[in-house]
């Protein structure tokens, strides 16, 4: 199998691949073509049918695994693949877990990791809370280690939501070391905990698309209300610790025009948005080498980072 990975410009492919989404669309001249998404656990791949009246196109839909003839050509500086011919796959022809993007990083280390640091928490509230999802809440352990941490973007895949999480807490406790004026309890738990609600924002494998209440509400409300709701059983939690975790959640994102309700006014949730945002941007750049892997020349603007990049010369 070639996995997208592996695909260079001027290559040929035949080869299965889940189709995470088509849309049929017009032309400027007013002709029908199908604009794909094609998926593999090692990423995914613009492709195109330009002659949707061609016998070979056979029908298929959003979800479908299909088989695919055509050729890599590069677009914008990003692989696209033009598709001579198509159908749906049955079920006997493929193997779903090669069509899933997963972390490549061992799961099960990860979290032993992340439990590492929820056992260093010091603050007998803050530790409590911690151990009440991340040990003892059988289905939030399951749905947290399998799920991603975006839909796309960074960090889009299953396992994806733990190698955040783990990234934005590993660079907070250094930045606790670092700087003294830093709660280093709050700090860690509150990066622990940002983006929980990305398990209720986002669907599970294969859709992982936005749920409606995902939709409606957003990862960062959803999040704080299950710590406030969850803190609401802890015997005497103190209101002052209490709020200001949940500041933290609800300031990650920086700034209100990226979607948090506060902008930070703790040293806690300047230190967790900075974290947040070098894990996610680092991610971003590796995924976007990942896809380009020989190139050493400009990879074209990058809307997700407001610049041009290319790699350092080796």
């Amino acid at each position: 199998m070639k996995y997208i990975e592996e695909l260079r410009e001027d290559m040929t492919v035949s080869e299965i691949y889940f189709c995470r989404k088509k849309q049929e669309l017009l032309t400027k001249a007013g002709k029908t073509y199908f604009s794909m998404t094609l998926q593999d656990k090692t990423g995914n791949l613009d492709a195109k049918v330009w002659n949707t009246g061609s016998g070979g196109i056979e029908e298929f839909s959003s979800n479908d695994y299909i088989y695919v003839s055509g050729r890599v050509t590069s677009f914008q500086g990003n692989l696209q693949l033009n598709v001579d011919r198509v159908r749906k796959c049955t079920e006997d022809e493929y193997n779903p877990a090669d069509y899933m993007p997963c972390s490549k990083k061992d799961i099960s280390e990860m979290y032993s990791e992340l439990l590492g640091i929820v056992d260093s928490i010091k603050s007998t509230y803050l530790k409590e809370l911690a151990e009440s999802f991340f040990i003892r809440d059988e289905e939030f352990k399951k749905e947290f280690q399998l799920h991603s941490a975006a839909k796309s973007v960074h960090h889009g895949f299953i396992g994806g939501l733990l190698e955040h999480t783990l990234g934005v807490a590993k660079v907070c406790d250094f930045f606790a070391k670092t700087y003294p004026i830093i709660n280093r309890d709050l700090l860690v738990t509150a990066a622990l905990f940002h983006d929980m609600g990305k398990v209720y924002e986002l669907s599970k494998f294969p859709e992982n698309d936005y749920t409606d209440q995902g939709q409606l509400l957003g990862h960062i409300y959803m999040g704080a209300r299950i710590i406030e709701n969850a803190v609401d059983k802890i015997p005497e939690f103190p209101e002052r610790l209490r709020n200001e975790l949940v500041h933290c959640i609800l300031a990650h994102h920086g700034e209100l025009e990226y979607g948090s309700p506060k902008k930070p006014a703790l040293v806690e949730a300047f230190a967790l948005n900075f974290a947040d945002n070098v894990d996610a941007k680092f991610q971003t750049i590796a995924e976007l080498f990942a896809g380009d892997m020989d190139n050493l020349e400009w990879l074209g603007f990058q809307r997700v980072l407001d610049t041009n990049i290319r790699r350092t010369s080796r």
